[in-house]
């Protein structure tokens, strides 16, 4: 498996396999996944975008990854903004990167490439916070759960519901750079 970092281009020339790849790993339905293209499509303009993928020897995407820096007016960033207090808004939404998707094929899961692709693109990131959603689970069965705590996030909202969608998420954040990442997180 080899870890590319990915131009906004790139993202768009594989945007049916990354809409596959999301589409599998979240275990969204199938007419979901057509708004979801749409959004993603739209991202790669957004100010600071980085994007990373996993390619197999045949070239296939196993899993990718990409963020942006957070600003009011985008509709992920302003939703997280009404449930914060102003404390919480200024601490976290202030300078803030947002890793909007992290995903990897679920065959290819369990052999360290969300962690790859996560180290990858926080070291890429601008900005002194990172904020991410991710669903509401066991934290200790769930893989994302784990990593996202191996990687040193914590709370920062939990069971909150993004309009349209059925369950519930929380939001978790961390302080950048990536330099101050626990050595149990970079092994």
């Amino acid at each position: 498996m080899r870890l590319v970092a990915w131009q906004p281009d790139d993202l768009l020339r594989r945007l049916d396999d990354v809409v596959s790849v999301y589409g599998e790993a979240m275990g969204y339905r199938p007419e979901l996944l057509q708004t979801r293209r749409g959004y993603i499509g739209s991202h790669v303009r957004r100010p600071g975008f980085r994007a990373v993928a996993t390619l197999t020897p045949e070239g296939k995407v196993a899993g990718f990854g990409y963020g942006y820096t957070s600003i009011p007016g985008q509709w992920w960033h302003d939703q997280v903004r009404s449930a914060l207090d102003e404390p919480g808004r200024r601490q976290w939404l202030g300078d803030c990167f947002e890793v909007v998707e992290l995903h990897v094929r679920p065959v290819a899961q369990g052999h360290g490439l969300g962690a790859r692709q996560l180290r990858a693109l926080l070291a890429m990131a601008k900005g002194s916070t990172v904020l991410l959603s991710t669903p509401e689970a066991d934290e200790q069965a769930s893989r994302a759960w784990r990593l996202y705590r191996r990687f040193g996030f914590t709370d920062v909202l939990r069971n909150f519901w993004f309009p349209g969608d059925e369950r519930a998420f929380a939001i978790l954040g961390r302080e950048l750079p990536l330099a101050s990442l626990s050595e149990e997180a970079r092994s």
